[in-house]
């Protein structure tokens, strides 16, 4: 006697929700998530031990490069006028310098946003000349409180 074997049902699963929810959750993230923004020119940070976390805003960057370039860069809050309504926003100014108008622009910088931190971005190839002439001059306009930003230093 044969046994007769059941015929096997097979199943199917519709994807199409899944897939539909896949791509609304992508959607949400690229739309919500906050990109570093960019700065002002690329430095090579020279390495150290600290662990200081940097605020998100209220920060003036003064940045030098390896080239002995110097650049002031923060946000400032402007009121623009759109279609007869005036509304608050955010622009971002990056002025280049020579190291006689640091102090300058430093304190044309604090007078838009005075509570802001003052944080060098120096290059470690950045001549040190360039970097005494920077602080010579904040020093010379009561600027003595600022932040040297590093990379943290790998053990």
């Amino acid at each position: 006697m044969g046994i007769k074997k059941k015929r096997r049902v097979s199943i199917r699963i519709d994807m199409t929700p899944m897939v539909d929810i896949a791509f609304l959750l992508l959607i949400f993230y690229m739309a919500t998530t906050q990109f570093k923004p960019p700065e002002a020119r690329a430095v090579e940070l020279p390495s150290s031990h600290s662990q200081i976390e940097l605020p998100d805003k209220d920060v003036i960057h003064i940045t030098v490069t390896k080239y002995d370039s110097i650049y002031v860069d923060y946000v400032e809050k402007v009121v623009i006028n759109i279609d007869g309504t005036d509304v608050n926003t955010a622009a971002r100014r990056v002025r280049r310098v020579d190291k006689y108008n640091v102090s300058e622009a430093i304190n044309r910088a604090r007078a838009k946003n005075f509570k802001a931190l003052l944080v060098i971005k120096a290059d470690r190839n950045a001549g040190f000349g360039v970097m005494d002439d920077v602080m010579t001059s904040m020093q010379e306009n009561n600027l003595e409180r600022f932040l040297i930003i590093t990379d943290q230093e790998v053990e």
